[in-house]
């Protein structure tokens, strides 16, 4: 196993550094030129321009568009005021949250951005409640107020310390009501937003261009005057695409090999940033197929899968095994289903079935997608395959489609079991559990779990002080744990590569790991 932490050999510019440091290290600050525009690669497109209709990566292209009324200023690790002036609990239940608007605010063709503008964007996420998209963010809204023009009022319909938090995703972007539909997403390849830049072109799967926008106010420092962001299907082709500068900073989809090559073997041209995350990987299993809804099925699976296995074969260590939905990192994670299920054992495994009276190879269908969560995907379920296959009790068949497709097939219940990626909406453990219960949630599958949902989460929302939520999101996990409906294998790190005469990369990530485009800049020596 290589050392992530380890400098490469003299001559190369390559380090593994801290995405938390901040203003110093390998990326340092500094004033940029006009070489033309930064050009940012990734594997993740957005599937939609409009913000009503994405719970999904659309929202690294929504941060740099749009803009919301909090959101994450360099180092913050709670929500700021961005669009907001001021946002604060009025009442000691958390049901009362009051924003003034900063005075002068102008989307980007100059239409006035008032507090109506703020009501109209969240009343239409709900009001349009896309298949995929972020009503679910919503739940503990009653009401939306608009007091003149500078002021916004949210009634809560019960105590939730997290809405702050919620605002602060992009989801929330506000957009212009004079080109926004009310009841309807926003069909063509246009946006009307008034985040640090405007969309002057965007070429679906291939490239959105942006450029400065001059009516921006809020917290946003741009250190750059345009950003072209370029999308990839894969990494190999993203990272040929850096060594030989046709882009200049790499973000979201890096391979493991692409990640080992650089830190292994270096180039004097480039540097790599290698930093803490909080994106996981997980199992769904669909309650209506015959054989996953089998609670004995599901645990059957998680007594099997060898998470090390998939972490140091597949991902060469470049992800870490993850034995619970909450990653390491984030108060309130356990261990669960280390805790409960032990190291991988096939003839627990068969006790669980032969348990449950189920004595046959349990046949299942995984499902996954081809390009959405980097390119060790597809190697990732054929090694879950060999792993299940292996004990005897299981017949794998793999399935796969494309991001756009993928989501229509899991969203109408057509897979029996699918694999998903979640980076988080907000730092809590809350947004590692409560997107993926309830009837309606983020995976389109249905998950009815009243303790959670009807107890634990309402109690820890009421807690402003987070550190006071670790028992009930603790009971949430075991709960989690006992259903087996979802299963936990990998929580990933962060890499952002960049040639070396990009600056500002350490502080490009908030702490939803999202690029803040404005940060980075063409140094001005070397």
């Amino acid at each position: 196993m290589f050392n992530r932490k380890r400098f490469l050999r003299s001559g190369a510019a390559i380090a593994s550094i801290s995405l938390a440091a901040g203003g110093c290290g390998l990326m340092s600050s500094g004033g940029g030129d006009n070489k033309g525009p930064i050009v940012v690669g990734t594997t993740s497109a957005p599937s939609t321009l409009d913000p009503a209709g994405a719970w999904d990566g659309s929202w690294e292209l929504y941060r740099n568009i749009y803009q919301t009324l909090l959101a994450y200023p360099n180092g913050a690790t709670s929500p700021q005021p961005d669009a907001a002036r001021s946002c604060a609990f009025t009442d000691s239940g958390s049901r009362t949250y009051r924003c003034e608007l900063r005075p002068g605010l102008k989307f980007a063709d100059g239409d006035a951005l008032n507090a109506n503008a703020v009501k109209y964007s969240i009343d239409r996420i709900r009001a349009i409640d896309a298949p995929g998209g972020p009503a679910g963010l919503l739940g503990s809204l009653d009401r939306v107020q608009a007091l003149g023009d500078h002021e916004v009022v949210f009634h809560l319909n019960q105590p939730d310390a997290t809405f702050p938090f919620v605002l602060a995703t992009p989801a929330m972007s506000i957009v212009d009501p004079n080109d926004y539909p009310a009841r309807s997403l926003r069909k063509d390849a246009q946006v009307n937003g008034s985040g640090p830049y405007r969309l002057r072109s965007y070429d679906e799967g291939k490239q959105a261009v942006l450029t400065s926008n001059g009516n921006y106010v809020g917290f946003a420092d741009r250190q750059n005057d345009a950003v072209t962001i370029r999308y990839f299907q894969d990494s190999a082709s993203m990272v040929k695409a850096l060594r030989t500068k046709q882009i200049d900073v790499t973000y979201r989809g890096l391979a493991a090999d692409d990640i080992l090559a650089l830190q292994q073997h270096g180039n004097a041209n480039l540097q790599l940033v290698d930093g803490a995350g909080t994106d996981i990987s997980y199992l769904v299993f669909n309650p209506q197929d015959p054989w996953a809804k089998e609670p004995a099925v599901r645990k059957a699976v998680a007594q099997i899968v060898d998470r090390g296995a998939i972490a140091h074969k597949v991902y060469k260590d470049t992800v870490d095994p993850l034995y619970s939905m909450v990653p390491k990192g984030l108060t309130a994670h356990t261990t669960g289903f280390f805790d409960d299920f032990g190291d991988p054992s096939v003839p627990k495994a068969r006790k669980i079935l032969d348990d449950a009276g189920i004595h046959q190879r349990v046949p299942l269908t995984l499902w996954y997608t081809t390009d959405r969560y980097g390119s060790e995907t597809a190697l990732m379920f054929q090694e879950l395959k060999r792993q299940l296959e292996a004990s005897g009790l299981f017949t794998i068949t793999l399935q796969s489609r494309p991001w756009k497709t993928f989501v229509v097939g899991y969203q109408k219940g057509e897979y029996p079991v699918f694999g998903r990626g979640w980076f988080p909406d907000f730092p809590d453990a809350d947004n590692f559990i409560a997107p993926f219960v309830g009837d309606h949630n983020a995976l389109g599958t249905p998950y009815s779990s009243p303790e959670i949902t009807g107890r634990l989460l309402p109690h820890s929302r009421a807690q402003s002080d987070r550190a006071q939520t670790v028992k009930d999101l603790e009971q949430a996990q075991q709960i989690m744990v006992n259903d087996a409906r979802l299963i936990p294998l990998w929580q990933g790190r962060q890499y952002v590569a960049a040639s070396e005469d990009v600056s500002g990369g350490e502080q490009a990530l908030d702490p939803s790991t999202i690029m803040m485009m404005w940060t980075l800049h063409r140094k001005t020596s070397w």
